[in-house]
């Protein structure tokens, strides 16, 4: 099949300003819960982080939502790797939820900043050991010699460790991403799609329906 012939209809109902919230993160938990909810995927959490480089390349990978609350949207990675490194040099990052089963999209536009290392280490020392070991052995985004060299690695870390409580890495921990914008999509018949945009102000939030 061509794909300009790969189609469908979006039928699963439409948005209204009367449903949704007065506070983007509300409505962003609510869409979250329904996500989780219907079983979607093994990672109903997963979600495209985007950011630039410094010359103004834009790049995008995924990583889980472990945090949802008025102040933000919290994950976990390596400070030094891609993202991190960019991150540091321009905390302006966006957020997409693609919730495609349910014919529904949120884009998150805010900046990002590190959480307090107590944070970090209290949400480090609830994974489980292999990946806290694995959050040692891996320089993120650095090129390695092959699977034999990182899984040698691995060992050679976990061995050093013997039975100790692994402490949390001075280079690994949080992310907060505070937003100013957030947009939700739902599908329509004709492609008419239903599109609100949450916008930080003075007052709150105000929120605007915008053509699809």
């Amino acid at each position: 099949m061509k794909l300009e012939d790969i189609r469908r209809d979006y039928l699963k109902g439409g948005l209204n300003r009367a449903d949704l919230a007065e506070n983007p993160i509300t409505q962003l938990d609510i869409w979250l819960q329904q996500a989780i909810e219907a079983e979607l995927s093994a990672d109903p959490t997963a979600m495209v982080l985007a950011t630039v480089d410094t010359d103004g390349q834009p790049s995008q990978r995924i990583v889980l939502l472990k945090h949802l609350d008025e102040q933000g949207l919290v994950f976990y990675t390596n400070y030094d790797s891609q993202k991190g490194r960019q991150i540091a040099a321009n905390p302006k990052v966006s957020i997409h939820f693609p919730w495609t089963a349910l014919e529904r999209q949120v884009i998150v536009y805010g900046k990002a900043e590190k959480i307090s290392q107590e944070d970090s280490r209290a949400y480090f020392e609830s994974r489980p050991r292999a990946s806290q070991i694995a959050a040692w052995t891996s320089k993120q985004s650095k090129p390695v010699e092959s699977r034999a060299a990182l899984d040698a690695a691995f060992l050679k870390t976990e061995e050093g460790f013997g039975n100790t409580p692994i402490p949390l890495p001075e280079f690994w921990g949080g992310y907060r991403v505070v937003p100013n914008k957030v947009e939700f999509w739902q599908g329509r018949s004709g492609r008419l799609h239903d599109r609100f945009l949450y916008q930080q102000s003075s007052g709150g939030w105000d929120l605007t329906r915008l053509q699809p």
